[in-house]
């Protein structure tokens, strides 16, 4: 008799075959929900309302350094993104290259959304610009303020604020009062073409390809967690569900070479793909512990230097053994 699992997560393409039921993990029914992260994320972080869910993976890190984490993991990166593209400046505040964001007023939606934090993290290994060197705003981007994910205890040198009333950061940077958004969605303000917005990385692709060339690092953001007591009853269904997003992952990258169906609207998508495996190797989305463990060192780092989890996790304590 199989179990009945309620699973939600985000509509990718390395997702869509277990919603749709193409790909079905072996002993599992999956009851799918499809929401987006900013959905899913309060609902899962408080009250667990899933068994099987897409996770921010600095909430993950940071749970497990405080000891209090009802969920087991996964090495599934559903979700992994480069960020440089992600930090803008306002032309006018003076920000010519990393460095000159120190002493500035910086706006983001997360404090400790996983985004954001490999962000802080790589600014301070690339150009020695750490938090504590900025002041930190944060509030919604064109919303009011959201709750952090999981609650704040920032070390006493880092200088942070919410932004009050109605005020939202897209306003606050139009206006002149902040210097610098990281933001983990693209601006309005930037999409529409605003004079005084731009990206502190203008050529962002070239600096992410040296960026991994370097350290190995192909940020993770989001990987699926399981509730513990779910686990805990049925150890083996961590290891059945690892083989069926692999699976729906492997159909994924297998539709990219579907020349059929790809040249009539996206000819230029085969050109991407080939760039992806000259860059990031043959296997460029890879599952599993050991080819993500620098990313993920990186990132069980930078929740421990940036006062989010009171001691360094390793990655081998984020996931339950599935291989």
């Amino acid at each position: 008799m199989r179990v009945k699992l309620a699973l939600a997560c985000n509509d990718y393409d390395r997702t869509r075959p277990l919603i749709d039921g193409r790909v079905r993990p072996d002993g599992i029914v999956l009851a799918v929900s499809v929401l987006k992260p900013r959905q899913l994320f309060p609902r899962m972080l408080d009250d667990q309302e899933f068994d099987v869910a897409e996770l921010s993976l600095g909430s993950h890190a940071a749970l497990i350094a405080r000891g209090n984490s009802p969920f087991v993991a996964i090495p599934v990166p559903v979700s992994r993104v480069f960020r440089h593209s992600c930090i803008y400046v306002r032309n006018g505040a003076g920000i010519h290259a990393p460095r000159d964001l120190k002493g500035k007023r910086v706006g983001t939606t997360q404090y400790g959304a996983t985004a954001v934090v490999m962000m802080k993290g790589m600014l301070q290994d690339e150009y020695g610009v750490a938090p504590r060197d900025m002041h930190w705003i944060v509030g919604g981007l064109t919303k009011p303020v959201e709750k952090p994910l999981i609650p704040l205890n920032l070390p006493a040198d880092i200088s942070l604020e919410f932004a009050g009333g109605s005020k939202t950061l897209e306003g606050m940077f139009a206006a002149g009062e902040l210097d610098a958004l990281m933001s983990i969605y693209i601006p309005r303000l930037f999409l529409s073409g605003w004079p005084s917005i731009a990206r502190l990385f203008p050529d962002f692709k070239g600096q992410e390809q040296d960026y991994f060339r370097r350290t190995g690092i192909f940020p993770i953001m989001h990987v699926m967690a399981i509730r513990k007591a779910e686990f805990e009853a049925r150890p083996w269904i961590a290891a059945s569900l690892y083989r069926a997003f692999v699976e729906a992952r492997d159909m994924a990258i297998k539709a990219l070479y579907d020349t059929d169906a790809l040249f009539s609207t996206l000819p230029w998508l085969i050109d991407h793909v080939e760039e992806s495996r000259r860059v990031l190797g043959q296997d460029y989305w890879p599952y599993g512990l050991e080819p993500n463990r620098p990313s993920l060192q990186a990132l069980c780092r930078y929740v421990h230097e940036q006062g989010l989890a009171p001691r360094p996790v390793t990655p081998d304590e984020l996931f339950v053994p599935v291989e």
